[in-house]
Parts: structure tokens; sequence; C-alpha cells
């Protein structure tokens, strides 16, 4: 009788904390014959270490999804379940690919459906090389997104700051308004909108 292979999928997101843009996630089956070296937690990383970084995931991982939770979905659910929205829309991602057998998702909590076993690892990224491949993948798409977005939304920054809460991207929401992408659910936007 054949058994089916099932596989370990790393999951982590990027874009929790900003005040504009989706929130993404990424989902990451490693191949072990292909590793990888120098997988870590995105945020430890360079700018140009992960963009050299996620070529080589992509390349070499035997399967990988990003997803995203637009910023309506973010404002209607609450930046966590849109969290889990789009960290269950990594997975399914990966799963049409290939058969789950475990996923490990950074942090210490779980969407509700999932297709397998999952485990919550908090520091994961640090550990899990899968998590920490999903990690670079969620961070540098949602980088490369926010980039694009700032040439149809102009004056925010947002190429630079990537809608995190700067000092100049409060400058920004004082003087414009908030744009379309900006998370109307989120303190420092509503006080914007309110002083508008």
């Amino acid at each position: 009788m054949n058994q089916r292979l099932l596989f370990t999928c790393g999951v982590d997101e990027a874009g929790r904390g900003p005040w504009a843009g989706p929130v993404t996630a990424a989902a990451v089956v490693l191949d072990p014959s292909a590793p990888i070296a120098g997988l870590t937690d995105s945020k430890a990383l360079s700018e140009a270490r992960r963009d050299a970084l996620a070529p080589l995931i992509r390349e070499r991982a035997l399967a990988f999804f990003v997803a995203h939770a637009s910023v309506e979905e973010i404002d209607t659910l609450n930046i966590r379940e849109a969290t889990f929205l789009a960290m269950s829309r990594a997975v399914e991602g990966v799963a049409s690919q290939c058969t789950l057998g475990m996923i490990l998702i950074d942090g210490n909590a779980l969407p509700k459906s999932l297709p397998c076993e999952a485990r919550a690892i908090v520091k994961g990224d640090l550990t899990e090389p899968a998590i920490s491949a999903a990690s670079i993948l969620a961070k540098t798409v949602r980088d490369a997104l926010m980039q694009d977005l700032d040439a149809s939304h102009p004056g925010y920054g947002f190429a630079r700051h990537k809608g995190y809460g700067t000092a100049a991207h409060a400058e920004a929401l004082t003087r414009l308004g908030p744009s379309p992408l900006h998370r109307t659910s989120f303190r420092p936007v509503r006080a914007a909108m309110l002083a508008g």
C-alpha cells in the first residue's frame, strides 16, 4: 500500500503593526535535500540579505504561497483575526501543492481552520527554518507591495517606512489625512480622521 508523503509547512506574517497596507502571510515547505544557509527571522536580516534569500527560497522550496488580508478585512475583523485569515489563505495555497502533515506557525496562537495538525511556536522564526523562510517571503513581498503602492498614494512615504508608524508617517497623516490604504481601526489613523 502506497503511503502519501506528508510535509511540514512553516508559516509567518509581516505587517501586523503598520498603520497602512495589508497584512501578509507566507507558508513554505522546505526541501531537506536543498538546504538554504542563513535563514532566520526576517527582522534580524538586512534588506539586502532578505532580498538575496527570497529568490533562493522560491527556487529551492518544495512549495510556497504568499497571501494577504486587506485593509478592509483588518478594519472589519481586527488585526489578529485578519492575520489568521492571511495565514489560512497561505496554508491553503501550499496545501493545494502538497499534502501537509504538520503546520508550524510563528507565535502563541493558531488560526481556527487548518487542514492538519498544527503547532504555534513563540520565536519560531528563530528556531524553525521553514518559519524563517516564510518570514522572509512575507516581509519581502509586503515591502515590494508597499513600494509599488507609494506611486499610487504619494506623499505618505510608504516606500520608506512600509506603512509603519514613523514620525514622518505621522506628520504626513496629519497633513494629508488618511488614504484608502490606511487602517481606520488603528488609533493614530482614527485620530487623524477626527482631526481632519
